[in-house]
């Protein structure tokens, strides 16, 4: 990838913003830009090779695995959102990596330490870098409040209504998403059994509520959801 093509990756997204041209130039010689294949997973790296990611293009469940092995989607990461070692530490940190849900994927990253340079550099960068993060934390809080206060069905309409306000296209009150998860995932990711998210997904079909596919989920009316 070109220095030209890399710039314009970087001063498109928002954390960058707060940096002029000549700047975020300066950031081409330390970032590293991929493409990544359906299917191929990123690992963060340890220690002192752990990294931070932006997504520029395409869409990645992020997985975190705990002692006995047992995996956990635990969010689903969407083009500009940061990830990775977000919190810049490299130790004590449970094992988490990311896999590519859809086709044609661009990813650019920094190692940890680069980005910590970064950071005491540019004190407007590092402000930028908090609330970004934070807005991510949020959302993730959110998620795991669903689990305490609402029921399954409750929960995924919690998860479609965020899916729809972030990467949906609206006609009226009409709102189509392209699918990239299957049901199995969708279960995960609300902390349900596949069976009780089919039977809801099917139950919403029959009423002619939404249709379901898997390259397309339509949904005619969010707010009749219930």
């Amino acid at each position: 990838m070109s220095d030209e093509v890399k710039f314009w990756h970087l001063r498109n997204h928002q954390l960058f913003w707060v940096l002029n041209n000549s700047q975020v130039r300066q950031l081409c010689i330390i970032t590293n830009f991929k493409r990544a294949q359906k299917g191929e997973l990123i690992d963060f790296g340890e220690k002192e090779n752990s990294r931070i990611y932006l997504l520029k293009k395409g869409n990645l469940k992020l997985v975190q695995v705990d002692e006995k092995g047992n995996e956990l989607i635990v969010d689903i990461i969407q083009q500009g959102e940061l990830f990775g070692s977000l919190t810049l530490d490299r130790e004590d940190r449970e094992y988490e990596y990311a896999q590519v849900l859809t086709d044609r994927v661009v990813l650019c990253s920094f190692n940890v330490s680069d980005f910590e340079r970064l950071l005491a550099e540019y004190p407007t960068l590092a402000i930028s870098y908090t609330k970004l993060v934070g807005f991510r934390l949020k959302r993730v809080k959110n998620r795991y409040s669903n689990l305490f206060f609402k029921n399954t069905r409750e929960r995924l309409i919690a998860f479609l209504n965020d899916w729809a306000n972030r990467e949906g296209r609206f006609n009226g009150m009409e709102v189509s998403l392209d699918n990239f998860l299957t049901q199995k995932e969708i279960s995960q990711i609300i902390c349900s059994s596949r069976q009780t998210t089919t039977q809801i997904f099917n139950e919403w079909e029959q009423k002619g509520l939404i249709s379901y596919t898997r390259k397309e989920i339509l949904i005619k009316n969010l707010k009749a959801l219930v």
